[in-house]
């Protein structure tokens, strides 16, 4: 059944209508209103605790969303994806990276085919090779044990690797530097390979069909620099695959028996969970990947079984859609008050802008209203200092999403109790703004002349009323970093259904890589093809100097 057009559906048009009054609201008086707000709109899942309680919503706000989220059929479509129907309909494949952190005994076939099976397979068989390479056994063709492990993909299969192994350097192995090579920019290779000794590195080639553009041209660049170390018989001992293309693995010089597999229902930016995660177990070990994994899976147990009041990926994903598309905010930032959580904006930028970032329905009309925000984002304090100002005293209204963990992993005297007072204040700041009445008081304070006082007021006032999310862990540890993962990603797939669109092709990065290939063999020397003046010139101008 086709369905109703969302700015027409009942649930949004009573959204709508239910906005206007809003837009007058402040939360100092939604707060002072319900002293029990906090813990209202606050709850734990999976170890994770959300306090959604900092937005302009009241209770029958969140009555009306909900009302949404069922009117749209979210819950049917969960269940639809965790059963392995073919819900990435342009592409006809299912959609199952939460089977690839189920325990071993689930039970799952798509299309005949066992999927548990096959997950499981390739998880012993990455467990072996990664013991091997942390115990020393496997080494380099000289004999020396690997030291450095270089990562080259790109999306997907180098952003969630670098997120995850940057957030758990803690955990890391401590003889394994880890290395992460996406750029075309042979600058991104060569500071690399300067760091590097062949005779100690590992070469981890990441691509499905062993033909992405980018990854291949580095990859090639590798085993060209090895090849001037080492001999052709050596290069199986420094270079393995995440693909499923044996032939062209094979072709490169690499045992097809360390070949890792995954399937083409694990779409790249969900594809951390899957072989492409093979660095963070090199790095962290099995029994860190296996914790990893299973907090992504009570994450999942948690969206896939708690009503949607108490449902946490639900939750988060319908403070979105609110701010969204009836307060009129057009992105989202992200700041985690960890260090070592530095790559995870740049992470959720493509899960969530490549998820949604769509105008079309998943009946290819266009849709009718606002969908994915655009995501950015950096780490805590040191955004406090660059663009916080922005959306402080800024004309957009962004929203924050806070994320902290609770116990450091180092044992720095003041620092933990530091980070969090900034962390916390800053969600209180961004809720209660400064009045031009307590400006004026504490001016007055001061003993400021009033012409002074009446000249700097307009300029320190701050309007609050910006909303803003805070996730607490525990620790950042493989399990909670995981469920904050999947936290995510079930938030996108919630907001996806609501918007009525396809959250996992991404038709849109395809037209630029036909052009690239196009342009590259002009800029080589190729009779130039049809483009605008732009384009021409511009193509003219870099043949000249290449």
């Amino acid at each position: 059944m086709k369905p109703t057009a969302l700015n027409l559906s009942p649930s949004f048009l009573a959204l709508a209508s239910h906005a206007t009054e809003a837009k007058d609201w402040h939360m100092r008086e939604l707060f002072a209103q319900d002293p029990q707000r906090f813990e209202k709109y606050s709850l734990d899942a999976a170890g994770l605790f959300l306090d959604f309680s900092k937005n302009r919503f009241k209770q029958n706000t969140l009555t009306l969303l909900l009302a949404l989220a069922r009117e749209r059929g979210v819950e049917a479509q969960r269940t639809a994806m965790f059963a392995g129907e073919k819900i990435n309909i342009t592409e006809g494949r299912a959609v199952l990276h939460t089977a690839l952190r189920a325990p071993h005994d689930a039970q799952l076939h798509v299309d005949g085919q066992d999927v548990s099976a096959d997950v499981h397979a390739v998880l012993a068989q990455m467990q072996g090779f990664s013991e091997r390479v942390r115990n020393g056994e496997w080494t380099g063709h000289t004999g020396r044990a690997i030291t450095d492990i270089v990562n080259i993909g790109i999306g997907g299969s180098d952003l969630g690797p670098a997120m995850v192994c940057g957030a758990l350097r803690s955990y890391r192995h401590a003889r394994l530097t880890m290395h992460f090579v996406a750029n075309v920019d042979g600058h991104d290779l060569d500071a690399v390979l300067a760091a590097v000794d062949p005779e100690t590195t590992l070469f981890i080639v990441a691509s499905k069909t062993f033909t992405t553009a980018e990854t291949m041209l580095n990859a090639h660049s590798a085993r060209s620099w090895f090849l001037r170390h080492g001999s052709e018989k050596d290069l199986a001992r420094h270079f393995v695959a995440v693909s499923t293309n044996t032939a062209g693995v094979t072709a490169f010089g690499i045992d097809p028996a360390n070949m890792f597999r995954f399937w083409d229902w694990v779409g790249g930016r969900y594809s951390i969970w899957s072989a492409i995660g093979l660095p963070v177990m090199l790095a962290i070990g099995y029994e860190g990947f296996r914790a990893f994994l299973d907090g992504a899976h009570g994450m999942d147990k948690h969206f896939r079984t708690a009503p949607l009041e108490k449902n946490m990926p639900v939750l988060l994903a319908l403070v979105g859609v609110w701010n969204r598309n009836f307060l009129d905010s057009g992105s989202l930032t992200i700041a985690p008050y960890h260090h070592d959580l530095r790559r995870f904006a740049a992470y959720l930028q493509q899960l969530d802008m490549e998820s949604n970032g769509k105008s079309v329905t998943r009946e290819g009309a266009p849709v009718t209203a606002a969908t994915g925000p655009v995501v950015w984002g950096e780490i805590g304090t040191n955004s406090q200092h660059a663009y916080f100002q922005l959306l402080h005293q800024g004309t957009d209204l962004v929203p924050v999403d806070f994320i902290a963990s609770l116990q450091p992993t180092h044992d720095l005297p003041g620092h933990q109790a530091s980070l969090l007072a900034n962390c916390f204040a800053q969600s209180e700041a961004f809720m209660r703004g400064k009045t031009a009445a307590e400006v004026r008081a504490e001016l007055q304070a001061q003993a400021m002349p009033a012409a002074q006082i009446d000249a700097l007021v307009p300029h320190k006032v701050f309007a609050g009323n910006r909303p803003s999310n805070t996730i607490l862990l525990p620790a950042l540890t493989p399990s909670m970093l995981g469920a904050l993962i999947a936290l995510y990603e079930h938030k996108v797939f919630v907001q996806g259904v609501i918007w009525d669109i396809n959250s996992y092709d991404q038709w849109g990065v395809e037209l630029g890589k036909v052009l690239a290939q196009s342009i590259l063999g002009e800029l080589q020397g190729k009779p130039a093809g049809e483009h605008d003046s732009s384009t021409r010139g511009l193509i003219a101008l870099a043949r000249q100097r290449l």
